[in-house]
């Protein structure tokens, strides 16, 4: 249970302030998503830090179990396969990342749900 208070503590604020920063600043945000798109190398490299980072939670915190602790392993496992997928088919992650970021309510859906996930996670690493 500690590890899994640790983690909250740490991913639920990241997950609020990359929510929050998005939503406050839309249209960097999506020139930044542009941009990373449009470089090989960075799509590449943040692949390979995703996949680090979801292997790195999943090989300390693979716990599935019915309560919010599930949360941090799910993160962890969808990490790790957006990770190789952005190593694996690049090409395939731009033209769907492409389409994604053209309808704005998907976009806005998405950072609803970041931001839940991070509230979530913030108030049982620090309210609980």
């Amino acid at each position: 249970m500690q590890n899994s208070v640790f983690l909250a503590k740490l991913i639920g604020p990241i997950l609020v302030l990359v929510a929050v920063g998005a939503l406050v600043n839309r249209k960097s945000m999506d020139a930044l998503a542009r941009e990373i798109l449009g470089s090989p190398v960075l799509l590449s490299l943040l692949g390979v830090l995703d996949f680090a980072v979801g292997l790195a939670i999943v090989l300390t915190h693979n716990l599935w179990v019915a309560d919010w602790r599930v949360i941090i392993t799910l993160l962890g496992w969808l990490l790790i396969v957006r990770g190789a997928v952005r190593v694996l088919i690049p090409d395939q992650v731009k033209g769907f990342a492409t389409k994604v970021l053209k309808n704005k309510t998907a976009v806005c859906v998405a950072l609803g749900v970041t931001l839940a996930l991070g509230l979530v996670l913030s108030y049982f690493g620090y309210a609980r």
